[in-house]
């Protein structure tokens, strides 16, 4: 083996699954699929003696379901965790990222369906993005069952400079890593404070409404998945949906959203350069954009739109980015404010807001 060679093993209880996927892995040359496991304990063990680089994980298992393993494997033998999931109707693929899982891949419901090949450039993409990923990172952003992140007292505000618009809307922007992100920054946010959110989270559909009731438990701002109409409300924080862009119009005085279909082609969805360039056109320096870890370069056009029109962006560092691409590509373009670790996002957020 090459030391560029991927080793991967495959979880799953299905046997259609396994073949498939270890079909679709190994078409990438650098990638080899060192074993397969059809249970729980099974994969325990595997992976704990074949050491892969990278583990594909059904969370629905017999005699040990994927929560268990990922619970073990983190305390023992820490890998990038890819979960392949059917569950788009509840919280298990979030609770997985909380356990430790990097990122999630939503296949169909039935134990055999073609549709399963639907997956794979999605599977390829994440695979050669995440083996090379720092599990003490991803293990620092995990707070199993969302009890652990603490809760921050928001201050009272202070005056900005005569210079600076105040904040109207926070727009922020995700992809790899950044469920668990969001939940930290918005779990330390204690009071409801004056100021619009909105979200755009690269997520397939199915899944947004799930995961926006989630933040929405662990925050005290109102977070719900956005709809056609929703007016942009100080204290409440909009997600677009997945599959969907989430872009503004007025609508009299209010400034509402617009939930739109991508356009052909559009490889990052919600697209979060979408969701900037509607939010500077309609709240100019009024806004600040946010740019979370991530794969891609998705946000970096939006950046610019947002400073050329007076408004701020903050990225996050590479210290704490699970996967440095879209904060990378957002700072390249020299239009960023700040750079920010996540353990301090919310602080510079709230500051940035006066709070």
């Amino acid at each position: 083996m090459t030391q560029e060679t991927i080793r991967v093993l495959v979880v799953d209880d299905s046997a259609y699954n396994r073949r498939t996927i270890i079909r679709m892995l190994e078409e990438l040359p650098q990638v080899k699929v060192v074993d397969y496991a059809c249970d729980g304990e099974e994969a325990l063990r595997k992976a704990i003696d074949l050491e892969p680089d990278l583990v594909t994980l059904d969370l629905e298992m017999p005699r040990m379901d994927g929560f268990t393993v990922l619970r073990i494997l983190m305390q023992n033998k820490p890998v990038p965790v890819i979960v392949v999931s059917s569950r788009s109707d509840d919280e298990n693929v979030f609770r997985a990222m909380e356990f430790g899982a990097v990122t999630f891949i939503p296949k169909p419901s039935a134990r055999i369906s073609p549709e399963l090949f639907n997956i794979r450039d999605d599977l390829h993409e994440k695979v050669k993005a995440l083996v090379k990923t720092d599990m003490q990172k991803v293990l620092r952003r995990s707070t199993p069952e969302g009890g652990a992140a603490p809760r921050r007292r928001v201050r009272s505000a202070v005056a900005k400079s005569e210079n600076e618009s105040p904040i109207e809307l926070v727009a922020i922007g995700a992809s790899t890593g950044g469920p668990p992100a969001l939940q930290k920054i918005f779990s330390e946010i204690q009071e409801k404070i004056p100021v619009g959110f909105v979200i755009s989270q690269h997520m397939p559909p199915g899944f947004t409404k799930a995961f926006a009731e989630r933040l929405n438990k662990f925050s005290a701002l109102d977070v719900k998945e956005a709809e056609t109409g929703d007016m942009v409300r100080p204290g409440q924080v909009l997600v677009a949906p997945g599959g969907k862009n989430l872009t503004f119009r007025r609508r009299g005085e209010e400034i509402v959203v617009e939930i739109d279909d991508p356009l052909p082609g559009q490889r990052y969805v919600p697209s979060v350069d979408v969701m900037f360039n509607s939010a500077s056109e309609f709240y100019g320096p009024s806004v600040l954009g946010v740019v979370l870890t991530g794969m891609g370069n998705d946000g970096a056009e939006g950046t610019a739109r947002i400073s050329q029109g007076g408004g701020r962006i903050f990225a996050e560092s590479e210290e704490s980015s699970v996967v440095f691409g879209m904060p990378k590509e957002a700072i390249a373009t020299g239009k960023v404010s700040r750079v920010v670790i996540l353990d301090r996002m919310c602080d510079s957020i709230l500051g940035e807001c006066g709070f």
